[in-house]
């Protein structure tokens, strides 16, 4: 562990002491940011490539901005490690990414350092745009005057604000609605476009080539110099091309060379600059700030910046669990196969079997599986970028064609396409796959990303069937049955490690049972859905110890559920607990109560899943027993409704 002692780091008042650092000093600080970062990590696991690039980013902006009167929105919120150990967290930063620990993203409930909070790509610049407007007119409107247009100007006008955004964020589309509505309002607002060529992996599509283009010309700053000298040098133009100051200059020459695309968004586009060089961004931004008009600033960053494993392979270091520092290899050693990789197993498998399976993922290639159909057959694999309704829509124009496209997206980030999913596919009964990953609780990522709202938002879509393995078997043969639909479907699972099911070689679709009873009883009947079942039966047996006998239904197919099968079963109980990994309002639980009320079915009832509140950081099993969600929680509900629970009158 490195020798914090005599760290410059410690001694400071962060962050307004920056602002006093000559370039030297800041570049100690950012030296020992970047060390404390790597050594944190290295014990929590967490996102470390995309914070490591951000680094001198951070210095620069609060050595030159005013926090928290001035505002910093990082994108996504993983390359904002820096700024928290730079805004009164220093101290606390080791419990990052742990349970009550500091969250990995932006947080509002943590700093007024941290103005909005963020975690998912593509909207710091919306957010930066609202927070500027909204800024100004709680100032005293547009125009700089008090809203009642008593008194002059404000004398206390609202700070600046800067969006942060990541090339990767850029292959969004709302990024450049932001870009758009800014320029056309023409709002002050300094973009700082944060380039190292990647997102989780290497970007794609034309942007990204746009963008490579910019950083990579060697000929693009020499042309800008030089025709900035050639202008001056004309008689009588130079003088007034410096009179009407440096927006102008920028302006003409961003006309005339790369970065137009941004100018003719209504921005002046300054770049590409060093965005590890402290001193140059200081200059850069202190002039872009200057303008008071749309800016955006184009820094040229390496991921992973400052330890050699994350920069040779910053894929694999964007979100890495613990590992040692020293090696870079990880502490963590690897489980039974996962649900991901099952997925992605019998992704090249069905595809190798029908040329009509394709792949397709927003971004997360690796964090899918589908890294292996990419490897596999990469003529059936589409990465669209960090562009979830896009690879909806696109899904359902290949679908309308005849061919069978699987789009892996994780929950949380589902919810960004419910539109298309709506409109797109369902409307029309294209037979398009959805495998939602990391559905349920996802632990350290937190609130931001747990995958609490899937089955809620989709089972009410008509001929939708939304399907939930317990192993990786059936999540296997689900996949076969959902590519033998005429019609979209859904399989639910999520990011840990299966049960080590036996696979099946080859894949069988699966058909059946869609309600699997595994343990038989008499007093109380238990429904469950997906690899939680597992809680249920360990709650069956131990109330079987005790002499109460509980039945065990496993539930395959939420959406529609099994009537024929599931009335039985309930007509033979006079209590009924059901178990979900996902929000009790509008989940698998609702779905049973449904119904039971159109059967005219009326039981003592009690539903175990997630709350109605936005479930914190913390590892899987920790949250599970806060909430409940353990074998011993689910015997307890089951006591009470029985009238044998702890609380129970005599």
């Amino acid at each position: 562990m490195t020798d914090r002692s005599d760290r410059l780091i410690n001694t400071l008042e962060l962050p307004r002491a920056l602002r006093e650092l000559d370039g030297d000093s800041l570049q100690r600080v950012a030296n020992e940011a970047r060390s404390e970062i790597i050594e944190t990590i290295s014990r929590n696991g967490g996102h470390l490539g995309s914070s490591l690039g951000a680094v001198e980013i951070a210095v620069a902006l609060h050595a030159e901005l005013d926090c928290p009167r001035d505002a910093i929105i990082w994108d996504v919120g993983h390359q904002a490690y820096a700024h928290k150990l730079l805004t009164g967290r220093l101290g606390s930063f080791g419990s990052i990414r742990t349970y009550g620990g500091l969250s990995g993203f932006p947080c509002r409930d943590e700093s007024c350092f941290d103005p909005y909070g963020t975690g998912h790509a593509s909207t710091a610049v919306s957010a930066a745009v609202g927070l500027v407007e909204g800024r100004l007119r709680r100032a005293g409107g547009a125009s700089g005057r008090r809203e009642d247009g008593v008194g002059g100007p404000d004398p206390d006008p609202p700070g600046r604000v800067v969006a942060v955004i990541g090339d990767g964020a850029l292959t969004g589309g709302m990024a450049y609605e932001a870009l758009n509505h800014a320029g056309h309002l023409k709002t002050p607002v300094l973009v700082i476009l944060n380039d190292n060529a990647m997102s989780i992996e290497k970007n794609v599509g034309a942007i990204s080539a746009y963008l490579s283009r910019l950083r990579t010309d060697p000929t693009l700053s020499r042309f800008r110099r030089d025709l900035e000298r050639m202008v001056q040098r004309l008689p009588g133009v130079g003088d007034r091309m410096a009179a009407m100051g440096e927006q102008l200059k920028d302006s003409i020459k961003g006309a005339l060379v790369p970065g137009m695309l941004f100018e003719e968004l209504g921005f002046t586009y300054v770049g590409v600059i060093d965005g590890h060089d402290i001193e140059q961004l200081r200059f850069h931004i202190r002039r872009s700030l200057a303008m008071e008009s749309p800016v955006l600033l184009h820094c040229r960053t390496v991921k992973g910046k400052g330890y050699a494993p994350a920069e040779q392979q910053p894929g694999r270091y964007h979100g890495t669990p613990r590992f040692s520092v020293s090696t870079g290899e990880s502490l963590d050693p690897e489980g039974p196969t996962t649900f991901t990789r099952a997925f992605g197993e019998a992704m090249v498998e069905l595809a190798r079997a029908d040329d009509r399976v394709v792949g397709i993922t927003a971004a997360m290639a690796s964090g899918t599986g589908l890294d292996l159909l990419r490897e596999a057959l990469p003529e059936r694999f589409f990465d669209v970028g960090i562009a979830e309704g896009h690879a909806v829509g696109f899904a359902a124009g290949l679908a309308a064609t005849g061919m069978r496209p699987v789009v892996a997206i994780y929950s949380t980030f589902l919810q960004r396409a419910y539109d298309q999913i709506v409109h797109d596919v369902c409307l029309q009964r294209l037979p398009v796959v959805f495998a939602v990953d990391r559905a349920g609780l996802v632990g350290a990522d937190g609130p931001t990303h747990h995958g609490a709202f899937d089955l809620s938002f989709l089972r009410v879509l008509p001929g939708l069937p939304v399907f939930v393995p317990r192993d990786e078997r059936e999540l296997q043969g689900l996949l076969a049955t959902a590519l033998g639909l005429e019609g979209p479907s859904v399989i639910r699972y999520p990011r840990s490690v299966g049960s080590g099911a036996a696979l099946s070689k080859p894949i069988q679709p699966f058909k059946g049972p869609w309600v699997d009873v595994t343990r038989q009883g008499s007093d109380v009947l238990i429904l469950a859905t997906g690899p939680i079942t597992v809680l249920a039966e360990e709650a069956a047996d131990a109330l079987g110890a005790e002499g109460v006998g509980a039945t065990v239904a496993g539930v395959k197919r939420v959406h529609p559920l099994d009537r024929d099968a599931l009335v039985p079963l309930l007509e033979g109980h006079r209590v009924l607990l059901t178990v979900e990994d996902n929000a009790l309002a509008g989940g698998f639980g609702s779905a049973v109560l449904e119904l039971m009320a159109d059967a005219g079915l009326h039981r003592l009832c009690a539903r175990a899943g997630l709350p109605d509140a936005f479930v914190p950081q913390g590892p899987v099993d920790v949250l599970r027993s806060d909430l409940g969600l353990t074998a011993k929680g689910l015997a307890e509900m089951a006591r009470r409704l029985l009238g044998r629970g702890d609380d129970a009158k005599d």
